[in-house]
């Protein structure tokens, strides 16, 4: 595996450029020692029970080339925020394209405006996932429509760094569905439209999580006034309401 660098950049300013500056470079064998830290921390933390106001999470989203890895399909993008509570850390962002030196389709290049010449400068898939658990950590996962995103972080994980993906995964649907029960909000667009948030660049990984993010905390804020305390009542309701 290659060095880790970071490499940030196609955003125009608006990261603070010294973010990752004080990453460290990792060999191999560290990266890999980093990462089995990382899974004995995630299977002794106990997240159910942290009350909302405390609950640390990263919410993330991938932009990609379809959505089947099995089939080939690949990250071109992973884009970060943290949350803490019902606040959005604006300061702590994560962002980087994926080097990919195949032809994009006509599609995937006007749904997320990226070009075939940009990924092919950008750092490796191993890089890139090891930079990205450098900056969540053992935290819980946020994603809309999580699915995607956990088969594409499965599939890249084990293909590249032979490890398994085993991060907590939220999907922000559980939490909709509690506090908005009759409305059919499906699409990231539909849920920020209905909490009036705007996105600045749909279908750009770093926009689309603070977009997301933005709209987690909403529910998070509805969720505490309907009396849950921590995801252990979520799941205890979500359990008894379906079964």
């Amino acid at each position: 595996m290659h060095q880790m660098f970071h490499f940030i950049k196609q955003l125009s300013g608006r990261l603070n450029p010294s973010l990752y500056s004080s990453l460290p470079s990792q060999s191999n064998a560290a990266s890999i020692a980093f990462l089995r830290q990382l899974q004995r921390e995630i299977r002794a933390e106990d997240v159910l029970h942290i009350p909302f106001p405390k609950l640390k999470l990263t919410v993330f989203d991938l932009e990609t080339t379809g959505f089947y890895p099995q089939n080939g399909d690949r990250i071109l993008s992973i884009g970060a925020v943290k949350v803490i509570g019902d606040q959005v850390l604006d300061d702590e962002t994560y962002y980087s394209l994926v080097n990919y030196n195949e032809p994009l389709s006509e599609d995937v290049k006007l749904l997320t405006g990226l070009s075939e010449e940009e990924l092919s400068l950008a750092p490796p898939i191993e890089q890139v996932l090891q930079e990205f658990y450098q900056f969540i950590k053992s935290e819980p996962l946020v994603a809309h429509h999580a699915h995607h995103e956990k088969r594409f972080m499965q599939h890249a994980t084990w293909s590249t760094l032979k490890m398994s993906f085993q991060h907590r995964l939220l999907d922000t649907s559980f939490l909709i569905n509690i506090v908005e029960p009759r409305k059919n909000l499906v699409t990231l667009d539909d849920c920020c439209t209905h909490f009036g948030i705007s996105i600045l660049r749909r279908h750009h990984a770093l926009h689309d999580a603070i977009g997301t993010a933005k709209f987690w905390v909403e529910c998070i804020r509805q969720i505490k006034k309907l009396g849950f305390v921590n995801l252990l009542d979520v799941y205890n309701y979500l359990a008894k309401t379906r079964y």
